[in-house]
């Protein structure tokens, strides 16, 4: 059986619930297709997460990577075409504040992502969950996870073995509920959509 490291973040800003952290807990250790989903929880950490979600690929030396993010505001499922060598932003959870900084000062510009996101915009829709492919994984930490993953794979010569990238997600209704003015999804909803993404796999 072949193994997807599956990735969520701790809430964050004013963001009291993360959808992201529900999901990857809900699929830990789920079979979808030809993967078992071994999931991981991530801080909202410049330095941690990107360290962290490398040392899991090391670990787990899984067969795909596949991370999750909030994108409030959001009304689709976005699965992101392109992560850009730069963390801009909020502060982190731990008040790090960064600018114009290049994720990795020797790396490329950006990394295309090696998932199948037109297929999984296709299946999702086909099954009633609004989806379309996003341009922008922003600055911020999913920028970063996205970055610091295909650069690794990059490194190793791996790109054609290994399929990486990242979505982002509406908020669920427990987070637009104190958000006061999000568009929102039921959680079963995010979760069931992840896992139809995943079935593209």
């Amino acid at each position: 059986m072949k193994k997807l490291l599956l990735t969520g973040f701790v809430p964050f800003l004013d963001f009291p619930v993360n959808p992201t952290e529900e999901i990857v807990k809900s699929l830990d250790g789920a079979t979808i297709g030809d993967y078992q989903i071994i999931s991981k929880v991530l801080p909202v950490d410049f330095q941690q997460s990107e360290q962290e979600i490398l040392q899991h690929y090391n670990d787990i030396q899984p067969d795909a990577v596949v991370s999750l993010g909030l994108a409030a505001g959001r009304t689709h499922i976005t699965p992101e075409r392109i992560a850009i060598n730069c963390k801009d932003g909020a502060p982190d959870n731990n008040g790090v504040t960064c600018q114009d900084e290049p994720i990795n000062p020797d790396g490329p510009d950006g990394y295309f992502s090696t998932l199948p996101i037109r297929a999984m915009v296709n299946h999702l829709t086909e099954n009633g969950y609004p989806a379309k492919i996003s341009d922008t994984a922003g600055t911020y930490l999913c920028n970063n996870v996205m970055y610091a993953t295909l650069h690794k794979i990059a490194e190793e010569k791996k790109q054609g073995q290994i399929k990486a990238g990242f979505i982002h997600i509406p908020a669920s209704h427990s987070l637009a509920i104190k958000l006061k003015n999000s568009p929102s999804w039921s959680q079963r909803d995010l979760t069931e959509a992840i896992r139809l993404a995943l079935q593209t796999l």
